[in-house]
């Protein structure tokens, strides 16, 4: 079995616009405001991308969600991924949407109430 990579974070908090700088400061992570997505999103740069780590974003909690991070998990197949999930137990708690030139993205709870994000990535996304 291919191993999936965690692809991507999302700290969610009540106001994004005043804890970046707090991360900029403390880390040196950069912030740019993504205009294209279906909420109002922050993209977070951690490092160099020649370096290991990896990127994420901030974002305010949806309805009902606290604050909190969020580890995005990439796969090859959104559909087959949601089939698995519920075959083994876990449950879809945000149904798949289109993020324009970025991919297909979903939430799932797994049978320990842990959620998690999993994207398709589009072919053209880097």
């Amino acid at each position: 079995m291919k191993y999936a990579p965690r692809n991507s974070f999302r700290d969610y908090t009540r106001d994004p616009e005043a804890i970046c700088p707090f991360y900029q400061d403390v880390f040196g992570w950069r912030f740019k405001k993504f205009e294209c997505g279906p909420i109002e999103y922050w993209t977070v740069t951690t490092g160099d991308d020649k370096e290991p780590g990896i990127n994420g974003g901030l974002a305010r909690p949806r309805v009902g969600q606290g604050p909190g991070t969020i580890n995005t998990i990439a796969v090859p197949s959104l559909d087959q991924s949601i089939k698995k999930i519920e075959e083994r137990g876990g449950k879809i708690c945000v149904p798949k949407m289109e993020i324009p030139k970025v991919g297909c993205l979903a939430y799932a709870e797994d049978p320990a109430g842990n959620v998690f994000g999993f994207i398709e990535p589009h072919p053209t996304a880097k």
